[in-house]
């Protein structure tokens, strides 16, 4: 909103550094800072309107070190992220950008689903929450929304690569480029050479006209992507600081990506794919970023409030969608490893119970409890220690990542 404000007052009464409100850094710098206002200040209140409303966490015994004292800790503290990203968004952001509009309705949808989740968990006194089939069929139903208006939105191209250099003028300008735009699934692989993927083309040994029905495979892959990530995110959730520290790193590593590709001179000149209009993104980030970050002052060890399944769910539809989105979809086992390890871990020791079960006539287990971090725990590491060195994996991976713009 405020976008359009000094936009219009740069163009039409020419207000003094109205201007600055184009360039997409400075927004994102904004944006930055009010989400980690509004998230460290007002998040105080949000915890205090939990505990007052009696929203606690209920704890399962499994026999953990320090398990029983979190019993009643405010839970749904997911609000505080999803309010702390909405907000500066809504100010500092192109609001008919494509991509930006994918993300807030990915916000409110899977942050919808996740509070239904803690709203039946705590006020219907059901643990299990949202029956896990009708979580499945919302995450599909993002999905496919995402999946259609990626593959059939005008607005979502991406640049023909030109052996025609880009030149510039004295300002610094583009004058000439003589790629155009085009609609395409194609992805990047990433450690290749020739590292892009266009998903059409696994129909092609099918069908001649086999670019007529791409979206045969593009929708159901982003559907897959969305709901494995987001699970991903909601099993990461299990301790305090975990989810939100590691989704930051990786976020704010897609962050860098989505100014490269939306930039047309820094993308040309790492040769990696311009995907217009996409930079806008960047300041959606820079919110998200802020939120997990003020987010993780209530939610560090000894935590005082959980994201629960309205946070998790939310963070990693989130990153999925900001991932295809960038056309570094293909990256998210390296940025998301740790999600990933977590999902690993719960369906290997399920997997492993039941066949030795059936064959041995008693479950046996890989990991002394799943997801991952517990069977740390019950190793004797303190979660904090946890945490930390699953932070500073997410590090590593996404420096990894980031090197693969020029790494082939």
């Amino acid at each position: 909103m405020l976008y359009y404000l000094f936009d219009y007052l740069d163009k039409h009464f020419d207000f003094p550094g109205a201007g600055v409100f184009q360039y997409i850094t400075f927004r994102s710098a904004m944006a930055l800072i009010l989400s980690l206002m509004i998230s460290t200040i007002y998040g105080k209140k949000i915890i205090n309107f939990l505990r007052n409303q009696q929203v606690g966490e209920t704890i399962r015994e499994l026999g953990l070190e320090g398990q029983t004292q979190k019993a009643g800790t405010p839970t749904m503290g997911g609000l505080i992220i999803i309010i702390a990203t909405l907000i500066p968004v809504l100010l500092f952001t192109k609001l008919n950008n494509i991509y930006v509009i994918l993300l807030i309705v990915t916000t409110l949808w899977m942050g919808t689903i996740g509070f239904i989740d803690d709203y039946i968990k705590i006020f219907k006194k059901d643990k299990q929450g949202l029956k896990g089939i009708f979580k499945v069929i919302g995450q599909v139903g993002l999905g496919l929304i995402v999946g259609s208006v990626l593959y059939f939105h005008p607005g979502v191209t991406v640049r023909e690569k030109s052996t025609t250099p880009i030149t510039f003028n004295q300002s610094q300008s583009v004058i000439s480029e003589q790629a155009k735009e085009i609609k395409s699934t194609t992805t990047t692989i990433p450690f290749v050479k020739n590292n892009e993927l266009e998903y059409a083309q696994i129909l092609k040994p099918f069908t001649d006209d086999y670019q007529k029905w791409a979206w045969l495979v593009f929708i159901p892959i982003v559907i897959f992507i969305i709901t494995a990530v987001s699970n991903g995110a909601n099993l990461t959730d299990g301790i305090d600081g975990l989810a939100a520290g590691t989704s930051a790193i990786s976020v704010l590593a897609l962050g860098i990506f989505a100014f490269i590709s939306g930039n047309i001179i820094l993308s040309s000149y790492l040769n990696v794919m311009y995907i217009p209009n996409s930079g806008e993104m960047t300041v959606f980030i820079a919110a998200f970023v802020g939120a997990l970050v003020g987010f993780l002052w209530y939610n560090s060890y000894p935590a005082s409030v959980f994201m629960g399944d309205t946070g998790s769910l939310t963070i990693g539809g989130i990153i999925a969608v900001l991932a295809i989105s960038v056309r570094k979809e293909m990256l998210l086992p390296v940025l998301c490893a740790i999600f990933f390890a977590e999902s690993a871990s719960v369906i290997l020791q399920v997997s492993y119970f039941k066949y030795t079960k059936k064959r041995f006539g008693e479950g046996r287990r890989i990991f002394l409890m799943s997801p991952l971090h517990h069977h740390y725990q019950k190793k004797g590491y303190h979660e904090s220690k946890i945490v930390t060195r699953f932070w500073i994996v997410t590090i590593m991976l996404a420096i990894v990542a980031i090197v693969t713009l020029k790494l082939r």
